[in-house]
């Protein structure tokens, strides 16, 4: 029993360490945001000149509960993934994330995934970046997932 705690203790420190890391990264590009622009690969999009009133796209991330991995389809698409890592689904919309996410509980326009085993928004992943234009929210969205299976998370998009 106690060799099974010590596991799950070394698996949230890591897990906490991996959050810190992340958080770290998407703060240094919420400050280059408030500087008045921001790089996502190859878009550069001047948030002074362009101004943000007719944005109105948004990227959301949703904390997915452990037993999606009891889905194949889920396992197939995350080979890499990291026992004890967070499983999320990435999404982009035109609401606010929170209505999108209660869209998603209620089965309306709904993934499958989300609906199930959805938990909650995870906000601090995502909200410096928004709102913004739809171009800039579709690279954003797979960015993160690539960053997020990098770093050996159970990742869904649709």
């Amino acid at each position: 029993m106690s060799l099974k705690i010590a596991v799950m203790a070394v698996n949230l420190a890591h897990n906490l360490l991996l959050w810190q890391s992340l958080l770290r990264q998407l703060l240094e590009v919420c400050k280059v945001q408030a500087a008045g622009s921001y790089h996502l690969a190859t878009t550069q999009v001047d948030w002074a000149k362009m101004g943000k009133r007719g944005f109105h796209h948004n990227v959301y991330v949703v904390e997915l509960d452990h037993a999606v991995l009891r889905e194949a389809r889920f396992l197939r698409c995350n080979p890499d993934y990291r026992p004890g890592a967070l499983c999320v689904y990435i999404g982009m919309t035109g609401l606010q994330p929170d209505e999108r996410f209660d869209k998603h509980k209620a089965g309306i326009r709904a993934n499958r995934f989300v609906e199930r085993y959805g938990l909650r928004l995870l906000p601090q992943l995502y909200e410096c970046f928004n709102p913004m234009p739809f171009e800039a929210a579709c690279e954003l969205e797979v960015e993160l997932g690539i960053e997020f299976r990098a770093r050996g998370f159970g990742v869904w998009q649709a």
